[in-house]
C-alpha cells in the first residue's frame, strides 16, 4: 500500500491594486519596454495599506477550500510558505488558522524564499506519508512591495504580491507513476550564495532592510540548477521531461522559465506562464500559477506536472505529482 498526497482544491488572491510598468517611469529611470526584455512582466499586483500577508493568505485558503468543497474542520494542518510574514512570531500560518476558525491540528511557517512554496509541500507530503495529517492547507503568501528599494531599478519593478493555496490528502495509489499526487520532490540548499539574493534588515540590524540582488549571478544558478532539480526529481520515479504534461515554474523571468523548459527539452505551450500579469510574487508564484493553470482550464485531472523554484539561501528544488 502507497499513500499519496493527492490534490483535491486550488485558490489563489490578488491585491486590488494593480501596478503597470508605466507607474515607475514616473519615479525611476525605466520604461515598460526595458522591464518587458529583461523580465518578461507588464504588470503586477501591490498590497493596500494595512494588509498584509496573513490577510492574502487567508484568501487563497478560503478559495482552495471552496474549490475543494471542504471546511476548515476539514483540514489537520496548514504550512505557510512566506518570507514577509505579518510579525517575527506567532507564524502567520496561526493567523490564517484563526481567520478560518480552525481549532484543532496545527499550523507553522516554512521560509525559503522563492523556493518557499516547492519546501512547504515537500513537509506536506511527508506529514501525510507519515500519517500525521490526513488532509493539509499547503499556502504560498508574499507582500514583497514592502521589502522594495524604490530607488533600485534592478529590484524594484520585478516583484508583487499575493497568494496562492492547495489542498492535499492522503489516498492509498498503487505505487507506480500514474497515482494522483505527489510521485517525486527533490531539494537543495547552498549557503555559500547567501550574498547574490538577501534581505539587508531583520533582528540583528532592527530594521525591514530591503531586498538586495545580484541579478546576473541569480539567473546563472537559476538556470541551472532548476533544470537539475526538475530532472533529479523525474529521474527518481523514472520519468523524463518527454513524460511531463506541464512545468509550473517559479515565475520570476520569463528568460529563466525559458531556459529552463529548453534544459528539460519541454515546449513552451506546455509552460504555465503567468510572470506577465504577476511580477514575482517568490513563495506565492507556483501557487498562483497552479490555480490560474486550473482556472484557464489547461491542467486537468491526470496530467503530469512538475514545479520547480529557486531563492535566497540559495535554496532550491522542485516536486512532481500527478493532478
Amino acid at each position: 500500500m502507497t499513500i499519496r498526497a493527492v490534490v483535491k482544491g486550488v485558490g489563489h488572491y490578488l491585491p486590488e491594486r494593480i501596478v503597470p510598468n508605466s507607474e515607475f517611469e514616473q519615479t525611476i529611470e525605466t520604461s515598460d519596454e526595458w522591464i518587458r526584455t529583461r523580465s518578461g512582466i507588464e504588470r503586477r499586483h501591490f498590497v493596500a495599506e494595512g494588509q498584509t500577508t496573513s490577510d492574502l493568505a487567508t484568501r487563497a485558503a478560503e478559495a482552495a477550500l471552496a474549490h475543494a468543497g471542504l471546511t476548515a474542520d476539514d483540514i489537520d494542518a496548514i504550512v505557510l510558505a512566506t518570507s514577509t510574514a505579518d510579525l517575527t512570531f506567532p507564524s502567520a500560518a496561526t493567523m490564517v488558522q484563526a481567520r478560518l476558525g480552525m481549532t484543532r491540528g496545527f499550523a507553522f511557517d516554512v521560509q525559503a524564499v522563492c523556493a518557499g512554496f516547492v519546501f512547504a509541500l515537500s513537509n506536506a507530503n511527508a506529514l501525510i506519508v507519515s500519517g500525521q495529517a490526513k488532509r493539509v492547507l499547503v499556502i504560498g503568501a508574499e507582500t514583497f512591495s514592502r521589502l522594495m528599494d524604490w530607488t533600485d531599478r534592478g529590484t524594484c519593478v520585478l516583484f508583487g504580491d499575493g497568494a496562492g493555496a492547495v489542498i492535499l490528502e492522503g489516498e492509498t495509489g498503487s505505487g507506480t507513476t500514474d497515482d494522483r499526487g505527489i510521485l517525486a520532490t527533490d531539494l537543495h540548499s547552498d549557503g555559500r550564495h547567501k550574498d547574490i539574493l538577501y534581505v539587508d534588515g531583520g533582528v540583528s540590524t532592527g530594521t525591514t532592510g530591503h531586498l538586495r540582488m545580484q541579478g546576473k549571478e541569480v539567473f546563472r544558478h537559476a538556470v541551472e540548477k532548476l533544470a537539475e532539480t526538475a530532472h533529479a526529481a523525474l529521474d527518481k520515479v523514472g520519468l523524463s521531461g518527454a513524460d511531463v504534461d506541464w512545468i509550473v515554474p517559479h515565475q520570476a523571468n520569463i528568460r529563466i522559465i525559458e531556459g529552463t523548459a529548453k534544459r528539460m527539452q519541454v515546449p513552451m505551450d506546455r509552460v504555465v506562464v503567468t510572470v506577465q500579469d504577476h511580477g514575482n510574487t517568490s513563495a506565492a508564484s507556483i501557487p498562483l500559477a497552479l490555480s490560474v493553470g486550473v482556472q484557464r482550464g489547461q491542467i486537468k485531472p491526470g496530467d503530469l506536472v512538475v514545479t520547480e523554484a529557486i531563492g535566497g539561501g540559495l535554496a532550491w528544488g522542485a516536486v512532481v505529482l500527478r493532478w
